[in-house]
């Protein structure tokens, strides 16, 4: 073994012990969570006064084998560090999330998806094996034969089964470029109809399709953003600095080609945190050129939204103007491809957010995951949309419709975000009978919050 990869197995088994040191000194009665300065969580959060886990030695990656095609992971690695580690071997994991700050457990114990998902399905399907930190202070090994229940119950768990502190997963090879074609359709029910050929053939006009996703501006404005792997040299698009991606997927003939480096395309949407960084002035001609090109990023948004959050900023702007405030729509569901033309038509009538995204997505696995249980042998399609609206009559008066209308649609809602189902119907959607029966063996004694405390009563 090379003597960096020593230096960081040493390195992340200090970690886990300065881990477990600070689990064991908290109140026997106290709540255990993780103390991490960045969260990809958009829900509030009760205040509480116990210190948090010490994570500070998880963050790095501990090992990439390029000819077994797998990395050693520390859980609270960003995807940003662990793309930085696995391209230089021409390798990146089968599903690599928008955000440069998510982390990979944080992407398995809650969901990532992007535009290979229509292929290798969820992050978590690529993990082979993870340590994790339970609610009874034990780290223990989960892979599909040992310990297999907390293996298939942890994602969509939310740290209320334990914490990954490491994890083995699988990486692809990828070219050093992505050739991509911006096709646009004047209907949704077109492009929901071409999204499904692709993903059942995984070619368009007869060119291997690696990447798919998709952006609905209008009901006659929609694109699919097919992507190639490509080899060849040549010149590349640049949308990190004064050039914005989504702007450039607009146009008015069938179809538009681009090119990015590979690095480039993994990234293409954090700059802007997809279209959201407009709501801090990001896309104004002026401010773009004077904002410094390393804070045109997700994680100076997300900063800038916990401040404006914490001080009421917005609301108090709206009062200022006489409008009312603003309730927060910002999700992620699953739809079932053959209702979601339906269902994206329905939220274009219903509600005043575009644009949209677009993802496809089919499990690998043969078995559905406990706790967000998709057919395994259906295609779904995630739908994402990030603003807010006028306050209704009732609190989460918009989410709760759109709850209501994802679940008529044999559909999901991602969790890291407000939720308002009673406790009945959470745990008919969310694996309540498989949740409770690992809940009793990881965690007895009730140290972690529980999943329907954490995402719907917002602990």
């Amino acid at each position: 073994m090379s003597a960096p990869a020593t230096e960081a197995r040493t390195a992340h088994a200090a970690g886990v012990r300065r881990l477990l040191e600070s689990y064991w000194a908290l109140p026997p009665d106290a709540q255990v969570r993780l103390a991490k300065r960045t969260s990809n969580l958009f829900r509030s959060r009760s205040v509480t006064a116990a210190p948090g886990l010490d994570t500070s030695g998880l963050t790095g990656v501990i090992r990439v084998d390029p000819e077994g095609r797998t990395a050693d992971v520390a859980g609270m690695c960003t995807y940003e560090d662990l793309v930085a580690a696995t391209l230089p071997h021409g390798l990146a994991p089968l599903v690599v999330p928008q955000l440069k700050t998510i982390t990979l457990g944080g992407a398995v114990t809650g969901l990532g998806i992007e535009s290979t998902s229509f292929r290798s399905g969820l992050p978590h399907e690529s993990v082979l094996e993870m340590d994790i930190l339970t609610g009874a202070g034990e780290v223990i090994t989960a892979s599909p034969s040992e310990h297999a229940d907390l293996y298939r119950a942890f994602p969509n768990s939310y740290g209320t089964l334990g914490y990954a502190v490491r994890l083995r997963i699988e990486l692809e090879t990828v070219q050093p470029f992505v050739t991509l074609r911006q096709v646009r359709f004047h209907t949704i029910a077109d492009l929901m109809a071409a999204m499904d050929r692709i993903v059942a053939t995984r070619r368009l006009d007869d060119v291997p399709v690696d990447y798919l996703d998709g952006v609905v501006f209008s009901a006659d404005e929609s694109y699919l953003c097919v992507g190639t792997q490509s080899s060849a040299p040549g010149p590349v698009s640049d949308y990190t600095g004064r050039h914005i991606y989504y702007r450039s997927i607009r146009h008015d003939d069938a179809g538009k080609a681009d090119r990015l480096t590979i690095h480039d395309y993994l990234w293409r949407w954090d700059t802007d945190w997809f279209w959201c960084s407009a709501a801090f002035g990001a896309q104004h001609p002026f401010v773009r050129r004077v904002w410094p090109r390393r804070y045109l990023s997700s994680a100076t948004y997300s900063r800038l939204m916990r401040l404006e959050r914490r001080f009421d900023i917005g609301d108090r702007l709206e009062k200022l103007h006489r409008r009312p405030a603003r309730e927060r729509v910002i999700q992620d569901v699953e739809v079932p491809i053959a209702r979601c033309a339906e269902f994206v038509e329905w939220f274009l009538g219903n509600v005043p957010i575009t644009p949209i995204w677009l993802c496809p997505l089919r499990l690998r696995d043969h078995h559905a995951w406990s706790l967000y249980p998709l057919h395994p042998a259906e295609t779904y399609v995630n739908v994402g949309f990030w603003s807010t609206v006028p306050v209704g009559a009732t609190e989460g008066e918009t989410n709760r419709l759109i709850e209501r209308k994802v679940r008529e649609l044999d559909g999901h809602k991602s969790l890291y975000s407000d939720a308002f189902y009673s406790r009945e119907d959470f745990d008919s959607l969310y694996g309540g009978a498989d949740y409770r029966a690992a809940k009793r063996r990881y965690d007895p004694d009730g140290r972690l919050l529980d999943l329907y405390q954490k995402a719907v009563q917002r602990r």
